[in-house]
């Protein structure tokens, strides 16, 4: 099938880079010239595993470019997958979407095409792409069009998993107001419904997976299965990040208690490891979303505000756990390990790390940071923020009061902790992630602190 992708984000360039594997003939439309022109050359815009490879075993079905009249024209299925960052009162800013949707309605053509929302959007969103595409080609060529329907068909996606979300996922769904809508969707899709396709070396089919479930809705109910997901999971995170709380007044270990309550089949693993928090583009964006939606209705999701409180909370908890340690943070050097919000990306959108060094700062501390992928990015994105950039694990510990484990990168968990703590001015590790041995750092000769 020939595909257009409108945005080559995570969610665009992940997206139009396994279709294009798949076999479809792959469009995808950026209005940064340089992002275009390095894909052209095979150049990843930001670090996920395996896109490099996928990138180049599906160049000859792939295409990149600024201009919607080279990729519009004779596409049957046409994915929006730009930004919808957090606008005023938490609603999602949806000037990147208002301006796709424009410009493909200028540059339809051919028997039928379907146009995908794959941004997160909120409900009601399709209705308005419709009529957005519409009245822009109606204004351009003076006649009703009726060769468009428009779908929802969001993204399950995580960042470092991104292509093994897409290639093997545990479902997909679609959200479409006629059948013939849902048909070209199913066919694009199908390879990957049956699992039909030759799997890639670098990244092989798990074992006993089956045929993906395919769930079909109309479109608020795909829209609003998005949001709910998205919630869930941070209810989860900040559920067992405040019985953690608790478990630190009585004395219990709380790994301990989320294994024990997630083997239960009914709540499951996934989810309860307590610590420092969820950051990224997706969880904060959708609940302040999903918040604001509920408003609109005159509702208010209790359950899903604590969740974010408690979130916050999490790092306000960090500088806590440093206070009772080192009493006076002015003037302490306190190290990062970890700078991206989760490990095997690079993104930086509302991570941990950022919030706690802006407090720490704020406290007068001197804060040092590492990361084995994220580092150049964070030296573009914030360049304000005074974080002394090391190039090594050890060079942050140098000359520290006390190291935080922030983002559970696996290669933090087998460092040389016996040379770290002899080059601390005091050695204290807070474990924000709940992954580090704490006998093996007590006996490098670490005050070992977790977060909870």
């Amino acid at each position: 099938m020939n595909v257009s992708i409108i945005g080559t984000g995570y969610v665009g360039l992940t997206t139009g880079a396994c279709l294009a594997f798949l076999g479809h003939q792959v469009t995808c439309v950026d209005n940064d010239a340089e992002k275009v022109a390095a894909l052209e050359r095979g150049e990843a815009p930001f670090y996920e595993p395996h896109l490099t490879e996928i990138l180049a075993e599906a160049r000859p079905h792939l295409k990149f470019t600024t201009d919607y009249a080279q990729a519009i024209p004779g596409s049957q299925v046409v994915f929006i997958a730009v930004g919808t960052p957090t606008g005023e009162g938490g609603k999602p800013d949806l000037k990147y979407l208002e301006a796709a949707a424009r410009s493909i309605g200028e540059n339809l053509s051919g028997p039928f095409t379907v146009v995908v929302n794959k941004s997160t959007v909120p409900i009601g969103s399709g209705n308005w792409v419709g009529a957005l595409v519409r009245d822009a080609w109606e204004r351009k060529n003076g006649a009703r069009v009726r060769n468009f329907a428009v779908a929802s068909n969001p993204e399950f996606l995580r960042e470092g998993s991104a292509l093994h979300d897409s290639l093997y996922p545990d479902r997909v769904v679609v959200g479409a107001d006629e059948p013939q809508t849902a048909e070209v969707l199913y066919t694009l899709y199908r390879p990957i419904l049956d699992q039909t396709f030759s799997e890639p070396a670098w990244l092989p089919r798990p074992e006993r997976l089956g045929a993906i479930p395919l769930i079909s809705t109309d479109l608020a109910s795909a829209e609003l299965i998005k949001y709910a997901a998205n919630a869930f999971l941070a209810l989860k995170i900040s559920y067992i990040n405040e019985i953690g709380r608790l478990a630190d007044k009585v004395g219990a270990d709380i790994a301990q208690v989320a294994r024990g309550i997630g083997l239960d089949a009914r709540i499951g693993t996934r989810f309860l490891q307590a610590g420092i928090g969820w950051g990224g583009s997706c969880f904060g964006k959708d609940t302040a979303a999903l918040v604001a939606t509920a408003a609109e209705y005159n509702l208010s999701m209790e359950i899903v505000t604590a969740a974010r409180a408690a979130n916050a909370r999490q790092r306000e908890r960090v500088v806590e756990k440093l206070l009772d340690e080192l009493k006076i943070l002015k003037g302490r050097t306190i190290g990062l390990l970890g700078l991206a919000f989760k490990p095997n990306t690079d993104d930086l959108r509302e991570a941990p790390a950022l919030d706690v060094a802006r407090m720490l700062i704020a406290r007068g501390a001197r804060v040092k940071g590492h990361d084995p992928v994220a580092m150049d990015r964070f030296r573009r994105e914030y360049p304000a923020l005074d974080i002394a950039c090391c190039e090594s694990a050890e060079d942050v510990a140098r000359g520290a009061d006390a190291l935080v484990l922030v983002t559970e990168w696996p290669q933090y968990r087998d460092l040389p902790w016996e040379r770290l703590a002899k080059v601390m001015q005091t050695p204290i590790m807070l474990d924000g992630r709940h992954v580090l041995e704490r006998a093996r750092l007590e006996r490098a000769g670490f005050r070992y602190i977790a977060l909870s």
